[in-house]
């Protein structure tokens, strides 16, 4: 369906990856020169760390392949949809058809994104984007390995008529353009660009494990969404990186499948059916009362060791 592209437009990614390639080198060398490492001779949080560095290369690298599957099995879905109950087809080469797809995937990460932080069976996956401590290009590519809830929240533009190649292109710039904005580099930009589309300011606060900055930002392209809904916060000062809990490893198994194991233990240990769907469809850092109150009185009385 995309015979009228080249060949390589007709998968952007690919396209793409001499631009990631060459982004990742200009900051390295950049951060090389231009940053002081620390005392104990690791460089500061924007820059580059090379365990940290190539846990999120391999973790790209195994989410090609995983994603790939997952857009294989979806096209099939997709196909049918597009073929036997979407009520018009929108044609592939009307300019227009692109704007809508385009737009409207947007529109659809935005929410797939914001339910990937509030629900914690879907954040067991998307954890591990955030889970870098780091700040750069490299952290762009430390991607989930399970691509099962975008597939699933794609399918409304095939229903709309959206033909499925359009969907999967859009999807694919969609990534290209949340590359960029992975970077301490780049501060902040022309106001009506700022207002209208998401920058590395406004990504840095959404990786930002700083109280002010939790569960903000949430747009891929556009961060007119979260002015929209409630969800935008403006940088105020540099952002700590990663998550509240860091998992304080670079083993991209773990880092891909430690907060699937914690959740599988809490709902084994809950001893209520409430509380198990609480855990696995409630935020993270959700627990029955009784546990809270427990934690709290437990943080009290170390402080108070402390003291």
């Amino acid at each position: 369906m995309l015979d009228f592209l080249p060949a390589a437009m007709r998968e952007p990614t690919v396209l793409a990856i001499p631009f990631f390639v060459l982004m990742l080198g200009l900051e390295f060398f950049a951060a090389a020169r231009l940053e002081d490492h620390d005392d104990e001779g690791r460089p500061p949080k924007g820059s580059y760390y090379g365990k940290d560095t190539r846990a999120s290369l391999w973790m790209g690298v195994v989410s090609i392949g995983t994603s790939a599957l997952s857009k294989f099995i979806a096209l099939f879905a997709y196909a049918a949809i597009f073929a036997y109950i979407a009520p018009w087809h929108l044609p592939i080469t009307a300019w227009y058809t692109w704007v809508i797809g385009f737009v409207g995937l947007d529109f659809l990460f935005y929410w797939e994104h914001r339910v990937a932080h509030r629900v914690r069976l879907i954040w067991a996956t998307h954890q591990a984007h955030h889970s870098s401590e780091y700040f750069n290009f490299a952290t762009a590519l430390r991607q989930k390995w399970n691509n099962s809830m975008a597939m699933i929240l794609w399918a409304p533009l095939v229903f709309l008529g959206v033909p499925p190649a359009v969907v999967f292109a859009c999807y694919s710039l969609n990534l290209i353009y949340q590359f960029w904005i992975h970077t301490e580099r780049i501060d902040k930009m022309w106001r009506p660009f700022e207002f209208v589309m998401n920058t590395p300011s406004h990504h840095r606060v959404h990786h930002g494990s700083d109280p002010e900055y939790l569960d903000k930002n949430y747009g891929g392209t556009f961060i007119v969404w979260d002015r929209l809904f409630g969800s935008f916060q403006p940088e105020l000062f540099r952002p700590h990186y990663g998550l509240t809990k860091p998992v304080g490893t670079y083993n991209i198994w773990k880092l891909q499948t430690h907060e699937y194991v914690n959740l599988g233990r809490d709902v084994v240990s809950a001893p209520r059916f409430r509380d198990k769907l609480g855990y696995v469809f409630g935020p993270p850092g959700w627990a029955p009362a009784a546990v809270l109150a427990e934690r709290a009185a437990m943080a009290a009385d170390q402080e108070q060791t402390a003291a």
